[in-house]
């Protein structure tokens, strides 16, 4: 019995001593596999970075070929925005010289017309257009006065034109219409008399049946400069400042604009025409008083 019980007691010290050696084998296996586990997650996760390095080295690269792309179409919209600048500048530019083309043409086209009825007999019928316009015009100031087409005393005389203040001038603006003579430089003035001391005669004519012509006249003052031979292209106009009173001529009734022209006859007295034989003469359309003027 005390064999037996000796053997027990041996075999349970055995059997004691033991249970921390498998403990500790259990707990070194445990971590060996946790160690594999954790070098297996960190095998991923290096081959993870290395994946998404790869990815980001590539969107780089995309990103630095759309960055270029981008430039480049930047550089071709500036060209693009540039060419049309240009484009258009050029279209302005083309625009602005065949306005400046039209009116020279324009000019040229009334220069023609204009020689087409150049007066050679100290006389001169002066057709205005569009006179509410040019009324407008002078009211605004863009432009004060007009003038007449050159006339002249024969083909080898005196140079002439007539000069229309629609709004008046001086002490007659916006009172009267002013209407003046201007001497001109003229190819033969060497030859000519001066001053020129000849009677100018005024007519605007009365366009109904009723024939109440505006008709005034004056005489050279020959002490002044308009009347000298001229030195430049003209002289200082001079005339009859109250010639005809806006208040009649702006009527809607009045009786010297029809159809938006009024008609001035401007002639020189050459032979001091007698006043019973004015009228008649402004007025006729023939030429049976032509050997009254004298043609210089």
């Amino acid at each position: 019995m005390k064999l037996q019980l000796e053997d027990a007691q041996r075999t349970y010290n055995e059997t004691d001593t033991n249970i921390p050696r498998k403990t500790t084998v259990m707990n070194d296996v445990f971590v060996l596999s946790q160690l594999d586990e954790l070098q297996e997650a960190m095998s991923m996760f290096e081959n993870g970075a290395e994946t998404l390095n790869e990815d980001v080295q590539c969107l780089n690269t995309e990103l630095l070929e759309h960055q270029n792309k981008l430039q480049h179409l930047k550089e071709n919209a500036s060209n693009v925005k540039l060419a049309v600048e240009e484009e258009h500048m050029s279209y302005e530019a083309m625009m602005r010289n065949l306005e400046v083309l039209s009116q020279e043409l324009m000019s040229l086209k009334d220069k023609i017309d204009e020689m087409q009825y150049v007066s050679y007999d100290g006389t001169f019928l002066w057709k205005i257009t569009n006179f509410q316009e040019k009324m407008n015009d002078a009211l605004s100031e863009r432009q004060p006065s007009i003038y007449s087409t050159p006339f002249y005393s024969s083909r080898t005389g005196y140079k002439m034109q007539a000069r229309l203040y629609l709004n008046g001038e001086g002490n007659a603006r916006r009172t009267h219409m002013s209407l003046f003579f201007v001497l001109m430089r003229g190819l033969n003035d060497a030859i000519l008399k001066f001053p020129f001391n000849y009677k100018v005669i005024f007519c605007l004519y009365d366009q109904t049946s009723q024939q109440r012509h505006i008709i005034d006249s004056f005489r050279p003052d020959i002490r002044s400069s308009s009347f000298q031979r001229s030195r430049s292209e003209m002289n200082i106009a001079s005339g009859i400042p109250k010639f005809f009173s806006l208040t009649i001529i702006q009527r809607e009734d009045n009786l010297y604009v029809r159809d938006g022209t009024i008609f001035i006859k401007i002639m020189v007295d050459f032979g001091d025409m007698p006043k019973t034989l004015l009228r008649f003469a402004l007025t006729s359309v023939t030429s049976v008083l032509e050997p009254t003027f004298l043609k210089r």
